[in-house]
């Protein structure tokens, strides 16, 4: 896959080749709603604006205080798909990330787990990130335990 280059053809946005492996074959892509009830969803977050263009949904699945499944869809660019998919992958593999160690990552964590992503659309790791806060306070609201809400 060649590398994208702005309108002008000024600038080139070099992905690396994981990060074209995620947009291209996305992990725990939500493709249809029966995968989200199959998951049976602890905690579901929605953030951005339809608006402004980029949406992101995400479902979480906990099992002993670790997120064992996620789910996500969103209405964003390629930057923004594959850094959602590597975070579903981060905060899933090994059993499950620990709640608390899921809210300590930070859109650094993704990018370096992606090789970096351009300048220009590095703040499209945030909707995953925020997406993943938010599911995790739903969580955290549905079982009564709103004394550990976080700020999204």
């Amino acid at each position: 896959m060649a590398d994208i280059e702005s309108k002008d053809k000024k600038q080139k946005w070099f992905y690396s080749d994981i990060v074209k492996d995620h947009f291209l074959k996305p992990r725990n892509l939500a493709e249809d709603d029966n995968m989200v009830k199959e998951i049976n969803p602890d905690g579901i977050g929605e953030v951005g604006s339809p608006a402004c263009g980029d949406v992101m949904k995400m479902w979480i699945k906990i099992g002993d205080g670790r997120i064992k499944k996620c789910l996500w869809k969103t209405f964003g660019c390629a930057s923004a798909i594959a850094s959602t998919s590597m975070l579903s992958v981060m905060i899933t593999e090994n059993n499950g990330m620990k709640i608390e160690d899921a809210l300590k990552l930070r859109p650094k964590d993704i990018l370096e787990r992606l090789h970096g992503l351009p300048k220009i659309k590095i703040h499209c790791s945030v909707l995953g990130d925020q997406a993943l806060r938010a599911a995790i306070n739903d969580y955290f609201k549905r079982t009564k335990q709103e004394d550990r809400m976080v700020k999204v």
